[in-house]
């Protein structure tokens, strides 16, 4: 078994894969915008484009997700983050999700999306 950790910073890391030789899993930390003056919309298209990059770092896509967490610093905007999350997600590889609406970290932080994906086959 191999961990690799990517983006790695001295409090934690963008994403940790653990391979397991056949398989890998995919651990995604909390992903907010960069650009945090976007509304609702525009951060969470830009955390979904960022999620796909990381994922793509590790050989795998949005089909391999099996778990995310969305956390929104408002529930009035879960239908908007909704329209854009159905947008995005593939169809038929929908995974388990919990959304919660919490105070983030930054006020200007309108979602942050956690993920977990997993690779491969255990044998």
């Amino acid at each position: 078994m191999d961990i690799t950790r990517y983006e790695m910073g001295p409090r934690f890391s963008e994403m940790t894969v653990v391979d397991l030789g056949n398989a890998k899993l995919i651990y995604l930390a909390g992903q907010v915008a960069q650009n945090s003056s976007l509304d609702v919309s525009g951060q969470t298209r830009e955390v979904l484009q960022y999620v796909d990059h990381l994922l793509a770092q590790a050989g795998a896509n949005k089909t391999h997700i099996v778990q995310a967490r969305i956390y929104l610093a408002s529930t009035g905007d879960y239908a908007v983050m909704n329209a854009i999350w159905d947008d995005w997600v593939a169809p038929g590889h929908t995974p388990a999700r919990t959304t919660v609406g919490t105070r983030l970290v930054n006020l200007d932080y309108k979602v942050e999306i956690e993920v977990t994906a997993a690779v491969g086959k255990i044998a």
